[in-house]
């Protein structure tokens, strides 16, 4: 006789969740993009949207370094993805000397290509660029270090995020590639001429079959590689996802009481219920009492490069500090409005730094670390990395993800956790 999961897909019953005991107490992480948008190494890891808008600093630099669309599109930069310095063990042990309890790389991000072994998809880096499966060969090395292993989707934002190139003749509207830039979608508000996002309703939703394929994609993550922690970017938010959101949180949680291991969904804005996961705020905070587990952060964009101070400046308050101290603590020196890249992985001086950073951060905080019901926590973010690896210098942007102030930070009553 088989027995009902306690988990099932409505939000009265994902109501009943509770977050682990590891989530509470590991306050310092490792959040890592890279992926083949670390090729170009230009601007972010939206180059791959930026470079078919035409007029963008992306797209010049694009025509300039590489020629017509037609000639050479994202898809082209795949090749020359190798990987050859990733060493997984060495990421590990740098972490965990760092002081990480928890790392999360992207296993997608917008531009739909998978750093790891999706089956539904010839477009993974199991199949092309490194014939490695990242997530996979990371995920061994991080439990291997003792610290626990997360992954982010970004896969719901795919669904417009390459439309750039159907407003000019581009590598995009070759039937031949429509596996890996499709949809594409031109929403009426986000046609892909301007450097834009499309509204929450935005026309039109995600299609059946879209959706359909996001929630393979994102079960098979956490069948394959059982992560601890799932962070969703905020187009889940859209309309079309709510259900799949549900039928993916009840299929997450009774597959982990299955492992017997607690874990946590990171979503923004309103996408879940606030009982039902884990909220997450990125460049912000709250202005007042939030009596549940809140994943509170602000990014840090460091640059290579000149970086105008309105990036990191709040759209309502203007504020700045708190993104500049913590660039300033781990660039050994003051405040800066030109940060440095802050590390180079592994084993140089700027590795070191990585290291020291995270320690720093730690002692400074003390008490108010691990096993706290409230205090701080930061999530050193990687991004775009070389394509070689962290052999070489970080190019683009480094974030650091911090959670600091108390009061933005209360623990409810929890029930059981692992």
């Amino acid at each position: 006789m088989s027995t009902r999961p306690r988990f099932q897909p409505t939000w009265d019953s994902l109501a009943t969740y509770t977050a682990p005991e590891w989530y509470a107490d590991g306050k310092f992480g490792i959040f890592i993009h890279w992926g083949v948008y670390a090729v170009p190494a230009f601007a972010n890891e939206w180059y791959p949207r930026n470079m078919y808008i035409q007029g963008s600093a992306e797209f010049e630099h694009h025509v300039a370094t590489y020629g017509p669309h037609t000639e050479f599109g994202y898809k082209d930069f795949i090749p020359l993805f190798g990987a050859e310095q990733f060493d997984p063990a060495a990421w590990a042990e740098l972490f965990r000397r760092a002081g990480a309890r928890f790392v999360v790389p992207v296993a997608e991000h917008h531009d739909g290509f998978a750093m790891y072994d999706c089956s539904t998809s010839r477009w993974t880096s199991v199949h092309m660029g490194p014939k490695r499966d990242i997530v996979g060969e990371l995920a061994q090395a991080v439990r291997r270090e003792g610290m626990v292993f997360g992954l982010s989707s970004h896969r719901a934002e795919h669904w417009w995020f390459m439309n750039g190139g159907r407003a000019f003749p581009s590598d995009v509207q070759d039937p031949a590639n429509e596996d890996f830039y499709g949809p594409a979608h031109q929403q009426p508000d986000c046609d892909g001429t301007q450097q834009n996002t499309p509204e929450l309703d935005s026309q039109p939703f995600p299609d059946k079959a879209f959706l359909d394929d996001w929630l393979a994609r994102t079960c098979e993550l956490v069948d394959k590689y059982q992560p601890q922690l799932v962070w969703f970017d905020w187009w889940i938010e859209q309309p079309a996802f709510a259900p799949y959101l549900q039928r993916f949180a009840a299929y997450y949680y009774n597959r982990a009481a299955e492992w017997g291991l607690g874990v946590a969904i990171n979503y923004k804005n309103e996408a879940f219920p606030p009982e039902a996961a884990v909220f997450d705020i990125e460049r912000g905070q709250l202005t007042d009492l939030r009596m549940l587990e809140v994943d509170e952060h602000v990014t840090v964009m460091a640059k290579v490069s000149k970086v105008d101070r309105k990036q990191y400046r709040d759209r309502r308050t203007g504020r700045t500090a708190d993104r500049l101290e913590v660039v300033g603590a781990l660039d050994d020196g003051g405040l800066s409005p030109e940060p440095r890249v802050v590390a180079e992985i592994p084993f140089d001086q700027r590795g070191r730094q990585l290291v020291l950073a995270g320690k720093a951060w730690q002692r400074a905080n003390g008490d108010a670390q691990h096993a706290q019901c409230i205090g701080g926590q930061l999530a050193i973010d990687l991004k775009n990395l070389l394509a070689v690896g962290f052999g070489n210098w970080l190019r683009g942007t480094v974030a650091i993800k911090v959670r600091t102030q108390a009061k933005h930070y209360v623990r409810r009553p929890f029930g059981k956790r692992h």
